[in-house]
């Protein structure tokens, strides 16, 4: 049986979930004529990539479609051994929208959304501080969000364009999405290529209804369409979190500069010592030593950084990668068979799996 971490995907594969990463909801002949493949071979490989959970479509709201919210990026310390089971915790937070294993001085990263009126005491003292296995943690108040996408893959597309990508991020106004909104959403966060006739019998509704609100939602940037994936998968080694200093004079600057590189996938402004987070996906760990020996050196303002590389990705856009389920369950597994011990909290599962699974080759 081949490991949880082991991946078995060529170039077509890689291709096809590059595709999904410019929209989740490209037809399969779209993505056929994009990747130069079969409209059935690119239907097949697809569907059995989302089969075996290596690759997660999901439609996911704005932060802030629920009301006015503050972000706040938290690093967090665990005693030994309980990283894990610390990280499975805080992805069952709903108001966690991140959570990743790191290196370095802290053990998880998580991102927070803190509605507006509520106590980031209690938030952070009565929630993550709470959490079994948590010995501490800073945050820090995210102020200005640069970037957050997944262009990183691209570089697989010769004609990435010819799909069309996702329209600008709008902040919604409470009430913005109605109840019926909402569970069209939450429908398609479950399964962002379900048919609009799917999800139309579940919830009682014509499909004209939610074709015509979800996609006001979708062409407003209210709501986005994310696909899941490791980068490793795709042939990526390095997955790393930046935290950088930066002379206040040059912040706007050196954030738009990083925002422009196709590597970075996320950046943001955060009110620190390090006064940007930059989120990092680069094909080897020799483009990582380029990175920061010329990128980040021959950026004017960068006084120093720290970083840590991210060991597993447990929860994104505020769902629980699929992957990091298995990993969870794997470990879980291990750990009640060594302790004997049934009080165990159970992992959260995507896409109703029922245990660890491993991708299958796909090839032909």
């Amino acid at each position: 049986m081949m490991p949880i971490d082991m991946y078995d995907l060529d170039l077509t594969d890689r291709r096809i979930v590059a595709a999904l990463q410019v929209n989740g909801r490209a037809s399969w002949t779209d993505i056929a004529q994009l990747t130069g493949t079969s409209v059935t071979t690119v239907a097949r490989r697809a569907q059995q990539l989302l089969a075996d959970e290596l690759v997660k479509v999901a439609a996911v709201p704005q932060p802030g479609g629920g009301g006015p919210a503050d972000l706040l990026i938290v690093r967090i310390r665990c005693s030994p051994g309980s990283q894990l089971p610390a990280a499975q915790a805080l992805a069952a937070m709903p108001e966690v929208r991140f959570v990743a294993l790191v290196t370095g001085v802290y053990d998880l990263v998580a991102e927070v959304m803190v509605p507006k009126g509520t106590s980031m005491h209690s938030v952070l003292l009565n929630g993550l501080q709470a959490t079994p296995g948590v010995q501490g943690s800073v945050a820090d108040l995210e102020l200005h969000t640069y970037k957050s996408n997944h262009e990183w893959s691209q570089h697989l597309l010769s004609n990435a364009g010819q799909l069309a990508g996702p329209p600008p991020v709008h902040d919604c106004t409470p009430g913005h999405l109605d109840e019926l909104d909402e569970r069209i959403v939450s429908a398609l966060q479950a399964d962002g290529r379900a048919s609009f006739q799917a999800v139309a019998l579940g919830l009682g509704v014509s499909e004209s209804t939610v074709r015509r609100r979800f996609e006001t939602l979708y062409q407003a940037g209210c709501v986005q369409v994310i696909t899941l994936v490791p980068a490793a998968a795709l042939g990526f080694e390095a997955e790393i979190l930046f935290w950088l200093s930066v002379a206040p004079a040059r912040l706007d600057a050196v954030a738009r500069e990083l925002a422009a590189l196709r590597g970075v996938r996320y950046v943001a402004a955060t009110l620190g010592q390090e006064s940007l987070m930059c989120e990092v996906i680069l094909p080897s760990h020799a483009d990582v030593f380029a990175f920061t020996t010329k990128t980040l050196a021959g950026i004017d303002g960068i006084q120093a950084w720290t970083a840590g590389v991210q060991l597993l990705t447990v929860k994104r856009g505020f769902v629980v990668t699929p992957w990091a389920a298995r990993r969870l369950s794997a470990g879980t597994a291990v750990d009640t068979r060594e302790e004997e011990s049934p009080a165990r909290v159970a992992p959260p599962r995507a896409g109703g799996s029922s245990g660890p699974r491993t991708p299958r080759s796909r090839r032909g």
